[in-house]
C-alpha cells in the first residue's frame, strides 16, 4: 500500500486577544468558571476588517509549504475543511486559497464536518493519495466563528470558548525521509439526532435574512434546548470519542496501550482530563490543553500537535491520535506515527 506522510504543517493566529476575564465580564459568568471549568484563559479573535478565513488560510498554508520544503506549484489538490462562515456565502474558499498561493496545478475542493473536520479531511485526502489519484495535497482550515457568539445568550455558553485562527497540513504519497508523521487509518461516527441542537436560526432557506431577523439577533449561534441537548449528549459523547479512537487504532494495527499522545478538540477541562484518562494517558504529558487558544474549530488538532512538540511531549516513534467532535453530531479520529 502506498505510504502517506504528513510532511509539513503551519498555523496562523490573529494578534487580538480576548481574555477569560473579558468573557466573564461580557457574559456574567464567574471568571473562575470561564478559566477553570470552560478552560479559556484567553483566545485569539479577528479584527472586524482583517484576517478573513482565506487570509488566515493563506498565511498558515505558506508556513506549511515552507515546512514541507515544497512549492505551491507542486500541489495536486487544495482542500478547505474549515468553517462554513467565511468571506462570502455559497462560495469556494478553497479556490481562492489555491489562486492566492499560486497552486496552478492543483484542483480545489471543500469538506465540511464542522469541528470534526480535520480527521475526516485527512481520511479523504489519504484515500486519494493511496489510490494514486494525487501525489501532493494541502489541507487548510480557518475559523472566526467567535463572531457568531452572543455572550449575553446563556443558552450558547458551551460555545464561549470559540476562538479564531487557521492551520494547514501537507500530505504526500511516498514522501520518504521528509515525513513528519506517517498517516495510518481513521474512524468516524455520526448521531444525527443532534442535527438541530446547534444552529444559526436565520440566514438559511428556512428563515431567509430580513430586517426582522437582523433586528431580532437571529444570526448568532444558538442552542434552542440546552438542557435537552446536555441530557442526551452526556451519555454518548465519551463512548463515541472512545469508539472512534479504538476503531482507528485497531485499523492501524494498534490498541490503547500503544497510544502516546492525543491532539483533541478543545473542550471543558474536566472532560479533557477524563477522556485522556480513559484512553490510559496522562493529561499533563500525553496531550496538550488549549486553554490559551480555546476552540478553533478544525484547527485544534494542529494547534495541539505543535504545542505538544514545542513542549517536548512528542518523540520519534510516538503513536498519535488526532481526535475530534463536531455538532451534528460527528466524532472522528486519525492515527499517525510521529517521526519528528
Amino acid at each position: 500500500m502506498t505510504a502517506v506522510g504528513l510532511t509539513g504543517y503551519g498555523r496562523y493566529l490573529p494578534d487580538d486577544v480576548l481574555t477569560g476575564e473579558a468573557i466573564a465580564a461580557q457574559s456574567g459568568i464567574p471568571e473562575s468558571v470561564v478559566i477553570e471549568k470552560m478552560g479559556v484563559r484567553e483566545k485569539r479573535v479577528c479584527p472586524p476588517d482583517e484576517d478573513h478565513v482565506t487570509d488566515m488560510c493563506v498565511a498558515a498554508a505558506e508556513r506549511a509549504l515552507e515546512d514541507a520544503a515544497i512549492d505551491a506549484t507542486d500541489l495536486d489538490l487544495v482542500l478547505y475543511h474549515g468553517s462554513e462562515y467565511k468571506d462570502f456565502v455559497v462560495w469556494s474558499a478553497a479556490a481562492n486559497v489555491c489562486e492566492r498561493l499560486g497552486a496552478e496545478n492543483a484542483y480545489a475542493t471543500e469538506s465540511h464536518t464542522l469541528c470534526a473536520s480535520a480527521p475526516i479531511a485527512i481520511r479523504q485526502v489519504a484515500a486519494q493519495l493511496r489510490a494514486e489519484a494525487v501525489e501532493t495535497a494541502l489541507l487548510v482550515t480557518a475559523s472566526r466563528e467567535e463572531e457568531l457568539i452572543d455572550y449575553e445568550n446563556e443558552r450558547s455558553s458551551f460555545m464561549f470558548n470559540f476562538g479564531s485562527g487557521a492551520a494547514a497540513m501537507v500530505l504526500e504519497a511516498e514522501p520518504g525521509s521528509r515525513t513528519r508523521a506517517l498517516v495510518h487509518e481513521h474512524a468516524a461516527v455520526t448521531d444525527g439526532s443532534f442535527a438541530h441542537d446547534v444552529i444559526v436560526p436565520a440566514g438559511g432557506s428556512l428563515e431567509p435574512t430580513s430586517e426582522e431577523t437582523v433586528a431580532a439577533g437571529r444570526h448568532h449561534l444558538d442552542v434552542p434546548d440546552p438542557e435537552g441537548m446536555k441530557e442526551r449528549l452526556a451519555p454518548v459523547s465519551l463512548p463515541n470519542y472512545l469508539e472512534v479512537a479504538d476503531r482507528a487504532l485497531e485499523r492501524s494495527g494498534f490498541d490503547r496501550s500503544a497510544l502516546d499522545f492525543v491532539a483533541v478538540t478543545h473542550m471543558k477541562r474536566s472532560f479533557h482530563e477524563t477522556l485522556l484518562a480513559e484512553l490510559g494517558l496522562d493529561p499533563e504529558t500525553d496531550g496538550y490543553y488549549l486553554d490559551e487558544y480555546g476552540h478553533v474549530q478544525s484547527a485544534d488538532q494542529v494547534l495541539a500537535l505543535e504545542e505538544g512538540r514545542r513542549a517536548g511531549l512528542l518523540e520519534a516513534g510516538d503513536v498519535v491520535c488526532l481526535l475530534a467532535a463536531g455538532t451534528g453530531y460527528t466524532w472522528s479520529a486519525s492515527v499517525l506515527t510521529w517521526r519528528g
